[in-house]
């Protein structure tokens, strides 16, 4: 009588914990960025911003359709290569992640994004800018900020309007973000009276940058644009100033517009020319954005970049659709994506029927005394 009692209550028991992880559902965020190689300071500050998110989410509760939810953040890295971002993309479709924040790169997110959307994942990009990746229409494609339409002609009209510029070299590293923004950029200046003296190619992966800026020095430019990301545009600006080129402006998009560009210039005198463009309001005019980045460098001092707050705000719109769909279910919280009306920490997102955010924000920056600054 007695084991049988005691069969009988560990049964019970055994029933109960069954019930609790029954309503204790698993959704999983697929986050992508490059945590390895030149790229990986930005790497790392957009998977701490995915991290911090779910944590949060976690910490608040999530309940869709009346059960409770445990977030689990599924990172991986695409190192910025093309080849291993659309491995990665298969990965996740693989392990069926509910949804994905990523990748980056305008380079990695393009293909990927076929990816997800042959294996209907919804994936919202923080980062790539690259106009093209919204042009296919696939519905599980999101964006969250600007595209390089926005900063490569913002940066267009600063010159010619602001500085009055009228010579301009541009220089990109033919990488799909890189090469998209300065060809934005040259059409626009054009059109505003500038002159293209010169332009010159280079990779994502080159430091040696004295051959392209002897050229270009011979054009007696004032001004260079150039397409690509920090860890070139450092070394390039110590080169500029070797070369004599320290009254020359500086443009680039937001893959230079980062805190690390002041450690990778150097001390060099050329980063006071910097004027750089990024897709969103500045940290102090984004709805939360003061009091997250407290939050955030308590967690994660001196890692901050520029993309977390976006990828923060991704992984909570995913999660937001979830609930008001009553599913976690790519198939059916995808319309409710689509029809997001968030108030996040950057801006209050919607998007448009193509998924690029709507009435994005853009803002210019300089550097003054090893500072980023506002310059809008």
């Amino acid at each position: 009588m007695q084991l049988k009692l005691k069969i009988t209550v560990a049964a019970a028991i055994a029933a109960a914990a069954g019930v609790s992880l029954a309503q204790d559902m698993i959704v999983k965020i697929g986050h992508v960025a490059p945590v390895s190689g030149a790229q990986a300071t930005y790497g790392r500050d957009n998977e701490n911003g995915a991290r911090m998110a779910i944590e949060d989410l976690n910490a608040a509760g999530v309940m869709i359709a009346g059960k409770k939810v445990k977030l689990e953040l599924m990172a991986e890295d695409d190192a910025a290569d093309p080849r291993q971002g659309a491995a990665v993309a298969q990965k996740l479709c693989d392990a069926k992640v509910n949804g994905v924040v990523g990748h980056l790169n305008s380079g990695t997110t393009i293909p990927a994004s076929k990816i997800y959307h042959d294996c209907g994942i919804p994936m919202v990009t923080p980062s790539a800018t690259n106009p093209n990746l919204t042009k296919p229409g696939y519905k599980t494609t999101f964006r969250l900020l600007a595209n390089d339409n926005a900063l490569g002609a913002g940066l267009a009209f600063y010159a010619a309007d602001a500085l009055k510029l009228k010579r301009i070299a541009v220089i990109d590293d033919r990488s799909a973000y890189g090469q998209g923004v300065a060809d934005v950029f040259k059409k626009i200046a054009a059109s505003k009276g500038i002159t293209i003296v010169d332009e010159q190619f280079t990779t994502d992966k080159s430091v040696d940058f004295m051959s392209i800026l002897t050229a270009i020095k011979a054009k007696n430019p004032d001004g260079v644009f150039f397409g690509g990301m920090d860890a070139q545009a450092g070394p390039m600006l110590r080169q500029m100033e070797q070369l004599g080129l320290t009254n020359v402006k500086y443009f680039g998009g937001d893959g230079i517009c980062t805190n690390d560009l002041i450690k990778q210039s150097a001390g060099a005198k050329t980063l006071d020319n910097v004027i750089c463009a990024e897709g969103a309001a500045s940290l102090v005019k984004m709805p939360g954005g003061t009091a997250w980045k407290k939050r955030y460098d308590a967690k994660y001092p001196g890692q901050f970049q520029i993309y977390s707050p976006y990828v923060y705000d991704a992984v909570n719109v995913l999660v937001d659709a979830m609930k008001r769909a009553g599913s976690a279910d790519p198939k059916v919280y995808l319309s409710k994506l689509a029809d997001t009306n968030y108030k996040g920490i950057t801006t209050n997102v919607q998007f448009e029927p193509n998924g690029e955010l709507k009435n994005p924000a853009m803002t210019l920056y300089t550097y003054k005394a090893d500072k980023k600054v506002a310059l809008n």
